[in-house]
């Protein structure tokens, strides 16, 4: 039971500050946080509670290239949103979806036939991020100007959803082993509720600047994942992820400060 509540905390307060730093920060930052290993995290570490060192440790060799499938979600939802941007939103948002998980689930069982390992999966993921700084290139950065109130019913559908991702992935990774376990980990927890609430609540334009910025910030998920394969087998669950945590957040503050050096010189 307090496994039970600690998926359910941990889940909702990374969800509602995500939504809320979308809100103030903007949905630029909100999409380079966003790559920071947040759903992956928290599903990779109650796996490893519940499964054990070797089965989280297996598992985080094919979050890689579960990356790779969520990439591909994020790619489908955009253009079938943008395909979709006039029609009325109760066709928008369960068609965009609909693609979305068709797009993750199809590259998630291209990537289960083939057998991965730490750099093998490093790689396929750098490839694939590469592609989308590409194809995303083009979306333009759109700010939030007219803020939509945080009602409790907004505050409860966010909580919820990442409620039930959380535990339905990790509840099920018994039963479809570390492969599917870790290319289900990549799955964006954290983030897909919040694009159902930019996309509802403010349109296309800011969904599509989180998704553009996404890529941007999927270096620490990177360093995270591969440190995790090192450290959990070595140092275990609670300070492998500490750990990890640390050398994916130095990385988000290097890139962060390279980001604002190069903006403040070609301001100047």
């Amino acid at each position: 039971m307090a496994l039970l509540f600690a998926k359910l905390a941990v889940s909702i307060g990374v969800v509602l500050i995500l939504s809320v730093l979308a809100e103030r920060a903007g949905p630029r930052v909100a999409g380079v946080l966003s790559g920071y290993p947040l759903g992956t995290a928290i599903l990779l570490y109650f796996i490893g509670v519940e499964q054990g060192v070797a089965f989280a440790s297996e598992s985080a060799v094919y979050a890689l290239p579960g990356l790779i499938a969520t990439l591909a979600f994020l790619y489908a939802y955009y253009l079938v949103s943008r395909q979709l941007l006039h029609q009325k939103m109760v066709w928008q948002l369960p068609l965009s979806s609909l693609a979305a998980f068709g797009a993750f689930l199809t590259v998630s069982w291209i990537c289960q036939q083939i057998s991965f390992n730490r750099v093998s999966g490093a790689i396929a993921l750098l490839i694939a991020m590469g592609m989308a700084l590409v194809l995303f290139r083009g979306i333009e950065n759109v700010r939030i100007l007219n803020r939509v109130r945080l009602t409790r019913s907004v505050v409860l559908f966010r909580a919820v959803l990442a409620a039930l991702i959380v535990l339905g992935i990790s509840g099920i990774a018994a039963w479809i082993g570390p492969k599917w376990a870790g290319l289900f980990s990549g799955f964006p927890v954290t983030l897909y509720p919040m694009m159902l609430i930019l996309h509802v609540s403010y349109g296309v334009g800011p969904l599509h600047t989180v998704i553009r910025n996404f890529p941007r910030g999927m270096g620490a998920l990177w360093i995270y994942i591969l440190a995790v394969t090192v450290t959990y087998p070595i140092w275990g669950i609670n300070t492998g992820t500490i750990l990890s945590f640390a050398v994916a957040t130095l990385y988000l503050i290097a890139y962060s400060t390279l980001v604002w050096m190069r903006e403040k010189s070609v301001r100047a």
